[in-house]
């Protein structure tokens, strides 16, 4: 029964990546994986919350893992109007609310996602829900992270889960999480896939969770150094594995 469930689970991410393998969007299927677990095991002391949806690519990933649990709602918030970056790019507007649309249908997880066309900050305003699996993936300025967080880690359950996108080559979201996450008091089980880190917020963490913090984030700036080396293909994938397995 066990190699059966591990077969339909594997089917059913295999799935998953041939959906979101057709939307546009800067999410691995590594990352992807993370973000169906997350979403698979939040147990419904809260709503699933993500700042920064774009064409739906980890909306597809998060709502397919909430659907394999307990089929806890996704609020979907983004203005839709492209990052700085994306914006500067084109040298020009962008409005993805359309395909978002489209692609959450054509995956057919429109019947859980709520969709927020508005600022995470204008969104926080009135959304008095309690959350408890947040993805933060929106503007990658260090201040716009900082209020991202300050804005929603107080509706965040106890036990509840915080994730940032980007948190190694962009420096707003990386700052953000040493200081924020890494060396608070707050967060246990801290970890990072690709380049998302994720965490456990707790009322009070224990000497040993914040040893164990620190000790990931070493293992996580080594990671960062060590993808910046051009060094050969063998010592690459030796790298790759470790990474695996510490994550």
């Amino acid at each position: 029964m066990l190699k059966l469930g591990k077969k339909r689970e594997s089917i059913k991410i295999q799935e998953i990546k041939n959906i979101v393998g057709k939307v546009g969007g800067y999410l691995t299927d590594k990352e992807g994986e993370l973000l169906y677990s997350l979403a698979k095991n939040c147990k419904g002391k809260g709503v699933i919350v993500e700042i920064g949806s774009y064409k739906g690519k980890s909306t597809i990933w998060l709502s397919r893992g909430s659907k394999a649990g307990n089929k806890i709602k996704i609020y979907a918030i983004d203005p839709h109007r492209g990052s700085p970056e994306l914006r500067e790019k084109i040298q020009g507007e962008i409005w993805s609310y359309e395909e978002f649309k489209n692609n959450i249908e054509k995956a057919k997880v429109n019947d859980i996602i709520i969709p927020i066309i508005t600022t995470s900050e204008e969104a926080a305003k009135y959304f008095d829900e309690p959350v408890e699996l947040i993805f933060i993936d929106g503007n990658h300025s260090y201040d716009h992270v900082r209020l991202d967080f300050e804005l929603w880690f107080p509706k965040v359950v106890d036990c509840g889960f915080m994730a940032f996108h980007d948190t190694i080559w962009f420096p707003g979201p990386e700052k953000v999480v040493k200081e924020l996450v890494f060396k608070s008091k707050y967060f246990r089980n801290v970890g990072f896939v690709g380049q998302i880190t994720f965490a456990q917020k707790v009322k009070q963490n224990s000497i040993p969770d914040r040893f164990e913090n620190r000790y990931i984030l070493l293992l996580k700036n080594l990671y960062k150094f060590a993808s910046k080396l051009n060094l050969p293909k063998p010592i690459r994938m030796i790298g790759r594995n470790f990474a695996k397995l510490i994550q």
